[in-house]
């Protein structure tokens, strides 16, 4: 069985870290290189940066922030946001990013997801979806972090680009987000069970049992955390206790 991941999920505007609350009423943090690199010396797996207005602006401006995370963390990252083209991913790769996850630019254009895996591997291709409950049982896709409604499917969209070449799924409740309540169990299940890639549940985690709900119930292959880290609501030391008391394998 392969191991779990634990990843450290930092939400970007301009120079700041953020949180917010189902993508709503965001509050400055701090700077997201210090938090960073305190989660790498406390033993988070891997790091997710998601710039949260590159696609309402149209660039690529993270990539700074990039190459001054690797200088002093040596773990995978994710670079999410504004990224539209072959270019945008050579320029984070180049910058140091391990994986770019797409979801604006997926959605319109799906190519965009067969040409970044062709050209860089399939295991740098990291789709993001953030998904809204419709009704009970289904899920739209969202575009421009939370902001646009595509009226697609959640389950058919996971589907489609398992089958474009997507390595990854990052897989985000807008409804959940930033509560620290727990995970959409029920959403992440029938993405997970519906695709044969790496699934990683985001938008909810508050404690330690909600990583085992995740995984051991749901079928995720790893976790994403944001809030419960930024405001010590627990830590990566507690998180991973935890997990190995319950003798789940984490990296």
């Amino acid at each position: 069985m392969l191991k779990k991941r634990l990843i450290a999920r930092l939400d970007i505007k301009g120079p700041n870290l953020i949180k917010s609350i189902r993508f709503e009423g965001l509050k400055v943090i701090g700077d997201p290189h210090d938090y960073a690199k305190k989660y790498y010396k406390d033993g988070i797996d891997e790091i997710i940066y998601i710039d949260t207005v590159a696609t309402l602006y149209e660039r690529v401006g993270i990539h700074k922030l990039v190459k001054e995370t690797v200088k002093d963390t040596f773990i995978p990252i994710t670079v999410a946001g504004g990224i539209r083209s072959i270019e945008d991913v050579d320029l984070l790769l180049r910058s140091g990013a391990d994986k770019v996850a797409v979801n604006t630019a997926a959605v319109k254009n799906p190519k965009i997801i067969s040409n970044i895996s062709k050209k860089f591997g399939s295991q740098c291709m990291v789709v993001s979806i953030e998904a809204s409950k419709k009704n009970s049982k289904e899920w739209n896709v969202y575009t421009d972090n939370g902001r646009e409604n595509s009226g697609i499917d959640v389950i058919e969209w996971a589907e489609k680009v398992s089958k474009l070449g997507a390595g990854e799924i990052l897989l985000t409740s807008v409804n959940y987000d930033g509560t620290c309540k727990g995970f959409d169990s029920e959403l992440i299940k029938k993405v997970a069970n519906c695709v044969s890639i790496p699934v990683i549940a985001s938008g909810g985690f508050g404690k330690p049992i909600d990583f085992e709900n995740a995984v051991n119930n749901c079928d995720a292959d790893a976790v994403a955390v944001g809030s419960a880290l930024h405001y010590k609501l627990t830590s990566i030391q507690e998180i991973k206790k935890y997990l190995k008391e319950r003798s789940i394998s984490i990296r």
